[in-house]
């Protein structure tokens, strides 16, 4: 039987042709398993020497049976794979994961990661916040034009609530960092807005085991509905980049949204009912 070697300049071709013929959805014209190959390809490495050997020409591939022809290729580089199966394992976790991520679901990943300088993680068998918790007031008030000097931006009131019964203010920005804070009591019931630039890279982190729920608002603007009660903490982060994080609190039904094209984020507290907190999020200006 001869010793039959696969030449080193048919060795891309004969990748390509097994990439062809793995079922893999096609993204962008290209197969993603040409992609994973061509990639490994480009790293030139000495191709070895085939694992199993047949008495048959590489050069004449149809006469033999698919399955035979598949599996010379395959045999013929798997010695070669098996001395890259780090970087090959690399490729494949990239290929499930653009098959995986459409489009629009690495778009709805993005946003569910980082969303208005709001970080909300996920985790189904994470801690369950307690229900019934109430909604935190505003300390130290401050008059609403007094907290946007404070703040470096001018808060903006919902129409829905008319004039809030608190304003307060965390942080200030000369030290990169401030939330305003509108706050409104109704007998034992308290709404909070709370209001921050997310281009501070400042903002709340929420830990669900409920997904939230899309919003979309006639404005354009776009937000999550948290039905469920929910871990909350504050991280935050000053112009030097310095972080400190306050404590963490069991926050009721929250709307979240964002305005001016995602610059301030907007977050509503309080309202247990999602279209009545969806109208209020609509009359803010």
């Amino acid at each position: 039987m001869a010793d039959e070697r696969l030449p080193e300049d048919r060795l891309p071709e004969e990748l390509r042709e097994l990439g062809r013929r793995l079922r893999v959805p096609d993204v962008d014209g290209e197969s993603m398993a040409e992609r994973v190959l061509a990639q490994l390809l480009e790293e030139r490495v000495p191709t070895p020497v085939p694992v199993r050997r047949r008495p048959w020409s590489w050069a004449s591939p149809r006469a033999l049976p698919a399955w035979a022809w598949v599996s010379e290729r395959a045999s013929a580089v798997w010695a070669w794979l098996r001395e890259r199966w780090r970087a090959l394992v690399a490729g494949l976790t990239g290929v499930l994961i653009v098959l995986v991520l459409t489009p629009p679901v690495r778009a709805a990943v993005a946003d569910w990661f980082g969303f208005g300088g709001v970080a909300v993680r996920y985790d189904p068998d994470g801690r369950h916040a307690p229900p019934g918790a109430s909604v935190p007031g505003c300390p130290d008030p401050v008059p609403l034009a007094e907290a946007g000097r404070r703040a470096g931006f001018e808060p903006l009131v919902p129409g829905a609530l008319g004039p809030p019964d608190a304003v307060a203010v965390t942080g200030s920005a000369e030290r990169g960092r401030a939330v305003i804070s509108l706050c409104w009591h109704d007998g034992e019931r308290s709404v909070r807005l709370d209001e921050f630039p997310a281009r501070l890279d400042i903002g709340f982190a929420k830990q669900v085991t409920t997904r939230p729920r899309w919003v979309d608002l006639p404005d354009g603007a776009q937000g999550y509905w948290f039905a469920e009660p929910h871990l909350l903490t504050f991280p935050m982060t000053d112009g030097t980049g310095a972080a400190w994080t306050h404590e963490v609190r069991t926050a009721g039904p929250t709307l979240l949204w964002t305005r001016s094209g995602g610059a301030l984020t907007f977050r509503l507290e309080g309202i247990p009912d999602p279209e009545q907190a969806r109208r209020t999020a609509e009359s803010v200006g």
